[in-house]
């Protein structure tokens, strides 16, 4: 903080954004004028709306949530400022970022926030003496056209980057390099530990990885690198979009590793060359409430396309030593031995998703759950368990799950619960082009 205040009295920082991540992994706030920043809101604070963790994607106001309403008034929380988080962006003139957490006018937490969730896993952690490291592979798909054509175009006939499946080619990546290289370098500047690019299986998709980190700062960076990512994209009259299932081809995933450490580096998951039965623990407890959870990694009526046989998307609810047909996928040895949860798409928000991962990680330790035996071959013929096909599905088994409650709260599992209401309701009240197309003339 002294840093930024420094830049910003010699006049190299003149707007600061504050922002915290809301509902649907977006981030909100406000850009402030800089000398505002370190005279009026370092000292004193913030405030905004609470409807802000209480509307839908397009921002209307919606019943059902407790903590905002018209009979509340929409009154403000309050947001403070972390400073472990204040970035540069330097695609930005003279810009820089601070993330937030949010707490209510008598300074009490906001615990449906969620940042507040994950944080809540991340203290039950520590009260055992272990840390949370946590990585997350996010992929998009990039266009040829600006977002306002895109949206004139009501999102048909867009044409992506690419128009053959460029995985791993050096070719297809070259074409985009220009878009690619500005992402790379714009978060190694905001402090992101930016390890490359790749493309993917979907015309025009491609995934850029960042070294893993402790899983809040893992968070907080993949929220801006997702809007950054949007915004360098808009700058070269392009359009990215990370929704799960943009076609019929491959969707965009969001893959996520995570292990425990002990609080002064030791290893919890591995010992004398093999698994701990900590880790085991751990695996099973991920495994029996992943369909208590998919809601929080797959929040939307589109999440559930992604999940196709034979699409390297999971369907089955089992682990496999490096299997990616699995749901959870066991890699790495020694420090590197760690979990890949395949479920969660690109439009996850990585703190729900984080959270719920260590909630049914520690409910399998303190349970001392037993680890089934590995799925070896195809998971997607193997007959076991699946995972929720669709929104409502994953929004019963959250809403009615005893462990759900326990281990996040009920203030947390109502809220999120009226989340999917809003959801449905919206796509049950809307007529879609495969209808128009199925029924208009031919019905």
């Amino acid at each position: 903080m002294e840093q930024l205040l420094t830049r910003i009295q010699e006049g190299e920082i003149d707007t600061v954004v504050v922002a915290f991540t809301d509902m649907q992994g977006r981030l909100q706030g406000k850009r402030l004028h800089a000398r505002y920043f370190a005279d009026v809101v370092v000292p004193h604070g913030t405030e905004g709306c609470n409807y802000l963790l209480a509307v839908d994607v397009d921002m209307n106001t919606v019943g059902g949530y407790a903590i905002s309403s018209w009979e509340k008034g929409y009154g403000d929380m309050e947001f403070v400022l972390d400073d472990r988080t204040i970035r540069l962006l330097t695609h930005l003139p003279a810009t820089a970022m601070v993330q937030c957490d949010l707490v209510w006018p008598d300074h009490s937490p906001v615990v449906q926030s969620p940042r507040a969730i994950l944080q809540k896993q991340l203290d039950r952690c520590a009260e055992q003496g272990w840390v949370a490291l946590a990585g997350t592979e996010l992929e998009f798909i990039a266009f040829d056209t600006t977002y306002e054509a895109a949206h004139d175009s009501a999102y048909r006939e867009l044409t992506p980057v690419n128009q053959y499946n460029v995985d791993y080619s050096i070719l297809g990546t070259t074409r985009v390099e220009p878009l690619l290289r500005s992402i790379r370098n714009t978060m190694y500047d905001a402090g992101l530990d930016v390890e490359g690019a790749k493309g993917e299986c979907n015309f025009g998709q491609h995934e850029i990885g960042f070294l893993y980190a402790d899983a809040l700062t893992t968070a907080d960076n993949h929220v801006v690198y997702k809007t950054v990512a949007k915004e360098l994209a808009a700058q070269q009259g392009k359009a990215i979009t990370f929704m799960a299932k943009y076609n019929e081809r491959e969707g965009s995933s969001c893959h996520i590793h995570l292990s425990l450490r002990g609080a002064d580096g030791d290893l919890v998951f591995w010992k004398d060359g093999a698994r701990t039965p900590l880790y085991d623990h751990f695996i099973a407890g991920v495994l029996a409430t992943i369909a208590d959870f998919t809601l929080l990694f797959a929040p939307n009526v589109n999440s559930y396309k992604r999940f196709a046989d034979g699409s390297f998307a999971p369907t089955t609810i089992a682990w496999g030593l490096d299997n990616r047909t699995c749901a959870v996928r066991l890699v790495g040895h020694g420090a590197g031995a760690r979990m890949e949860n395949r479920v969660p798409g690109a439009d996850a928000n990585p703190y729900l998703a984080l959270a719920a991962m260590l909630a049914g990680g520690l409910y399998g330790i303190e349970h001392e759950l037993t680890l089934e035996d590995e799925l070896v071959g195809n998971a997607y013929t193997s007959g076991r368990p699946k995972v929720p096909a669709t929104l409502a599905a994953a929004r019963e088994a959250f809403a009615t799950s005893e462990i759900a409650r326990a281990t996040l709260g009920d203030d947390v599992v109502n809220h999120y619960a009226n989340m999917a209401d809003v959801e449905l309701a919206a796509f049950n009240a809307a007529v879609t082009d495969w209808e128009l197309f199925r029924g208009f003339e031919r019905l």
